[in-house]
Parts: structure tokens; C-alpha cells; sequence
């Protein structure tokens, strides 16, 4: 690790007292000194507390021996600060997760492409990572849509447009060669352990096993043999020696799923494989050298768990070394029409049909409708819409008469703005065929006329 990490800020105490924020910068000093892309770490008073070598070669100063710069001296060849930098809505903003700059702050190019707030243990922002564009110098001149970046539709398995997971594939580029522990958050169907695939094909270790364990459905017993074998005869029904998923995943990387629902005691254990590389097998009496990249995912806030003894928290800080944010689907709904077209086209090789599409009204339907499972709700939704209609195109009626099937089932009600949506598209469609003729309408529509005024009222139509 370079001096950075020594750094004192202008209050002259240590920024990285705090251990899981020495952690981070640390993993990413690790990770950044050997790429080409340009990355830096500057605290809130905008000094430069890591930068790589990338960085400081087309930067428009001197590298420093203690590396103690401002980033806009640095970057941006200003003696004065850039007053519009948006970077300051990191440490200003809660919540916040990226920002960009598209233009360089005040038009003065310095370019920083994205900017990711690290979290100290205690939950408050210490310092910012950031990701700037291309291997350029100060003076190239760059246009704003070069400084932006190209839109990726897709990052391995992971699709999506929308910013915030444009965002998402820069984290897991940068994170991706790296060796650290990365924590995978987000709600439940948002695709974390795709995300972690993600990770493990882009990473070295991707000719290496990727082991997948759900630790909420194992007991503790069971889960501490399972990851670290055990040996003969140490537990009843130990029949033979046995080798561990620790084992099994040597030289790739372990998937530790739901890592928030394991107990105290196997959370220690853990901690010690992280800290030694090192397993011991139930019963046994000799460790075991084991090279595992860990990746684990929780849908719960296991800052949150820590503060309430729930969680480890020795543990929290080497699990969420690098820690990403999967977003619900509900942030990302320009993403709907993309992921609807992939789960069409892959459900039609799954069941021998021929290719077909999504209507446009589906598709502004389905962007519409609430999906509380996320995008694997919306995945088995659209396989099922494949399999119970025909036609070379999926429409709203073709959804709406899926959802009508059984009146009890949750997917229903998970897509009742669906149905909402396409109904109201049914009886204007109705209504526009008969010039209006309410009496007509709901003939066509095989509805009483009571049925279609309450309809009328409910949807606003007049």
C-alpha cells in the first residue's frame, strides 16, 4: 500500500483510523495498482489520499511524495477549486451512491467520469473513490458525450441502460480483478448472485469453480461442515472424510448468499478463514491453505445488524471491503422494456417457439406495473406470458387474460397495475371503435354497461 494511507488530513488526524475505511482504500490501492485505467481517493477537503500510477502520469502536476494534492490542482490544472464539482453531493447528500461529471465541474475538464462515496463502520462518509475517463492527459480535448462513456446495454449476464446500472457495471469492472471481499446488497430478485457470476467471469479466477452456498438454508451444523469438510467419525453419520466447499472453490470464488441469517458462532469461523486463508474441517486437527475469492450477499442492512449486536462486527468489516448496491427494479424502470425483450427471445429457445416481441403497449404496461419481486418477478412473468399465449407478438390483452387466470394467485396482485393499465387501453380502444357508443362498448368488451360507467369513473375516462 503507498504512503497514501498515512495521509493527515487539514485537522491533522489520521482519515483512516476508522478500520473498514482503511480497509476499502487499502483494497482499492491493491486493485488500482495494477490497471491502466485511472483511479484516485480524495477526502471531503478534496485532497488526493490514493491516486494510482495512471492517474498521476496524465495528471497536470508532479506526483507528490506524500501525495498530499488537491484533486483540482492534480486533475484539473486550477489553482482555486471547481465551485460546480458536483463530487461534494457525496459527502453532502445522504444516500447518495454515484455521481457524475460529465463536463468536469465549471468546464474545466478533469475527468472524472463517476464518484462512489466510503462508508466509514459508523455509517458516515470518510472519502470518495473516482473513476475518470479514458488514460488521457489534462489537455486533450474531449467531447461531452466521450466524457459521459459509451452506454452499455450490458455487462456479462447483468442488462440495463438506465444510470444506475451503468454505474453498477463501473464498480464491477473496477472491483472485478480484484482479490478483496466484496458485499453484495440489494432486496430480494434484484440479482445478486448474478451479479457475483458477474464478478467471478470478469475476475482471473474465471476458468476457476464458482461455488454457490445459501447459508439461510443450511443449520449451523451442517453449514460449518458444508464449507469446511469434516473429517471421519467426528459427528454421528461422519462416515467418511469429506472436502469442503472451501475446498472445492480453491483458486475461485465462494458464493456466501444470505450471509446475514448465520449465527454468532459460525460468523467467528468465518472471520478466521478471512483472516488466516486458512480452514479448519470438523474434527480436524490440522488447517488447510485454501486461495477463495468471498463474495456474499445479504437483502438485509447488515451495517443496520451490526449496530444491533446482530451481526459481527469484525466480520461486517472484512466482508464489505468492497461493497456494491444492487437497485430494485422500481429505480430502474427504463430497464423494464430491455429485460422484458431478453426474458422473451430466452424463453422462446427455452420452449422450441419462434422469436417473438413485446407490443408497444405491453411494453409501456410493464414499465408502469409495480414488480415488488423485482426483476425475477418480471422474469417469470414474461416465461409465463410465452407459454400461455400465442402470436409472433405479446400484447396487453395477451397479459391481461394471463393475469385473469386464476384469481388467487400473488402474481396477480403483484402486477394489478398491469392489468389496470391494459384494461383502460381495452376500453378506449373499444370506445374509439364504436364512436363513442358506451352501450356498444361494453358489448364489444362482453361487460354490463354498469360495469363499464364504474370502469369509466375509476379510470378517469370521460
Amino acid at each position: 500500500m503507498p504512503n497514501s494511507v498515512e495521509f493527515q488530513n487539514e485537522e491533522g488526524a489520521l482519515p483512516f483510523s476508522d478500520p473498514i475505511l482503511r480497509a476499502r482504500v487499502e483494497a482499492i490501492a491493491q486493485l488500482a495498482g495494477g490497471l491502466t485505467d485511472r483511479v484516485a481517493v480524495m477526502d471531503r477537503h478534496f485532497n488526493v489520499v490514493y491516486a494510482n500510477e495512471p492517474a498521476w502520469s496524465s495528471a497536470a502536476t508532479t506526483k507528490p511524495e506524500s501525495q498530499r494534492a488537491k484533486c483540482y490542482e492534480a486533475f484539473a490544472h486550477r489553482a482555486d477549486p471547481c465551485e460546480a464539482c458536483p463530487a461534494i453531493k457525496v459527502f453532502e447528500a445522504p444516500g447518495v451512491r454515484s455521481v457524475s461529471c460529465p463536463i468536469g465541474g465549471d468546464g474545466t475538464v478533469c475527468g472524472m467520469h463517476q464518484a462512489f462515496p466510503l462508508v466509514t463502520g459508523g455509517g458516515d462518509v470518510g472519502s470518495m473513490l473516482v473513476l475518470f475517463n479514458g488514460k488521457r492527459t489534462a489537455t486533450d480535448h474531449v467531447s461531452p458525450q466521450q466524457e459521459r462513456g459509451a452506454v452499455r446495454d450490458s455487462l456479462g449476464e447483468l442488462i440495463g441502460r438506465s444510470p444506475v446500472m451503468q454505474r453498477l457495471f463501473d464498480m464491477v469492472s473496477l472491483v472485478a480483478e480484484s482479490s478483496a471481499t466484496v458485499l453484495i446488497q440489494g432486496e430480494s430478485g434484484t440479482g445478486k448472485e448474478l451479479l457475483a457470476r458477474t464478478i467471478h467471469a470478469l475476475s482471473r479466477r474465471k476458468d476457476k469453480p464458482f461455488i454457490v452456498v445459501d447459508c439461510g438454508a443450511l443449520p449451523e451444523t451442517l453449514l460449518e461442515s458444508e464449507l469446511f469438510g469434516h473429517v471421519k467419525g467426528s459427528f454421528t453419520g461422519a462416515v467418511a472424510n469429506k472436502r469442503g466447499l472451501f475446498e472445492e472453490a480453491d483458486s475461485g470464488t465462494i458464493f456466501l448468499d444470505e450471509i446475514a441469517d448465520t449465527t454468532p458462532v459460525f460468523q467467528a469461523k468465518l472471520l478466521r478463514v478471512l483472516q488466516e486463508g486458512e480452514i479448519r474441517p470438523v474434527g480436524g486437527t490440522k488447517p488447510i491453505k485454501v486461495d477463495v475469492r468471498v463474495i456474499s450477499a445479504t437483502n438485509k442492512d447488515l451495517a443496520d445488524l451490526v449496530k444491533e449486536k446482530a451481526f459481527r462486527q469484525d466480520l461486517y468489516y472484512r466482508l464489505a471491503v468492497l461493497p456494491l448496491y444492487v437497485p430494485p427494479l422500481r429505480d430502474r424502470r427504463e430497464d423494464i422494456p430491455l429485460l422484458a425483450e431478453h426474458f422473451i427471445a430466452r424463453s422462446c429457445r427455452r420452449h422450441q417457439q419462434p422469436v417473438r416481441t413485446l407490443s408497444d403497449q405491453a411494453r409501456r404496461a410493464l414499465s408502469k406495473a409495480a414488480w415488488p419481486g423485482n426483476v425475477r418477478e418480471l422474469q417469470h412473468y414474461i416465461e409465463r406470458a410465452v407459454v400461455t399465449t400465442t402470436g409472433p407478438t405479446i400484447g396487453c390483452d395477451d397479459l391481461l387474460a394471463m393475469s385473469a387466470m386464476d384469481e388467487g394467485d400473488d402474481l396477480r396482485s403483484a402486477t394489478r397495475g398491469v392489468i389496470a393499465q391494459t384494461e383502460r387501453a381495452r376500453i378506449l380502444e373499444a370506445l374509439k371503435k364504436t364512436n363513442g357508443n358506451r352501450v356498444k362498448a361494453a358489448k364489444l368488451l362482453k361487460i354490463s354497461r354498469a360495469s363499464l360507467y364504474n370502469k369509466l369513473r375509476a379510470y378517469g375516462i370521460e
